[in-house]
């Protein structure tokens, strides 16, 4: 299986999420620029696409786990996911570094994205357990 289908699928998935990254990323840096700030809304814009990156690709390998049947163990899944995490944290850190302080803009950046798509993903998830325990009572009733 190749890996461009699964990452399409990935961003279709995604859409929410994505259109939510993109007015934000048009959002900070259009505010940003008539605030003299255009650096900071740049680098808090590259947060937020470092997020999307690691949201979408995180995706990805789940998809692709699914569709080949075989899921991943717990250790697996932890590794993939802390190699992915370590790649976009330490991007992050060295813009920071490299770039202080406006470069700090990034850190925000992604706590707003991971932010956002924890809310994203919750509430759908939120509304299924909610829905199956009604169920669940009905059936007892």
């Amino acid at each position: 299986m190749t890996t461009a289908p699964t990452l399409a699928r990935s961003v279709r998935n995604q859409r929410r999420a994505l259109l939510m990254a993109g007015f934000l990323v048009i959002a900070a840096i259009w505010m940003s620029i008539p605030l003299g700030q255009w650096q900071n809304g740049l680098f808090f814009a590259i947060g937020i696409i470092l997020g999307v990156v690691n949201h979408v690709l995180t995706e990805a390998v789940l998809l692709r786990s699914v569709e080949a049947g075989d899921l991943p163990t717990r250790k697996q899944y932890a590794a993939s996911s802390l190699f992915r995490l370590l790649g976009v944290s330490g991007v992050a850190i060295a813009l920071t570094a490299f770039f202080w302080p406006h470069g700090a803009a990034v850190l925000f950046g992604l706590a707003i994205f991971h932010l956002i798509a924890l809310v994203l993903t919750g509430i759908p998830l939120l509304r299924e357990v909610r829905k199956e325990m009604s169920e669940h009572i009905e059936e007892k009733a």
